[in-house]
């Protein structure tokens, strides 16, 4: 098993990151049993396209109420989805506005915590996310 692929395995390490190509990613949970779902956020402006985008991405429910408060109970459940662990791979997410982005980086925090007390990896994985963000390897050299 890959260092990366042990540290996406590893729901104590649960949270949200970012990386600056899905590749390494992708290669790394390729023969795993992780549910890895890309959710796409280009065009996306407001909450409610984001929240939809999320909504689409992961299957929600019905009873998704498209709120900040029904995502993360959706997030916190995905009783849908027979998984031993999940990475949500979020590519352009800069169109988002900095409230919503902030809010939104939370509330998939939340949902990392929540499973990480359950023994469940839980990882969202911003590609080319904010700096602020921390990287998903540290000890990866940047490729020239």
């Amino acid at each position: 098993m890959g260092k990366l692929l042990q540290r996406l395995s590893d729901a104590s390490r649960s949270g949200v990151y970012r990386v600056a190509r899905p590749d390494e990613v992708l290669d790394a949970t390729k023969r795993s049993r992780l549910q890895v779902t890309r959710i796409a956020l280009q065009g996306v402006r407001d909450k409610s396209a984001l929240l939809a985008s999320v909504g689409r991405a992961l299957r929600f429910p019905s009873w998704f109420g498209a709120n900040w408060d029904a995502l993360e109970d959706c997030l916190t459940d995905l009783s849908w989805i027979e998984a031993p662990g999940h990475v949500l791979l979020l590519q352009a997410s800069a169109g988002l506005t900095q409230d919503d982005f902030t809010v939104f980086a939370d509330v998939l925090g939340s949902a990392a915590r929540h499973w990480a007390a359950r023994g469940k990896p839980f990882f969202a994985v911003f590609i080319d996310g904010p700096a602020n963000l921390p990287p998903l390897m540290r000890d990866r050299v940047p490729a020239p």
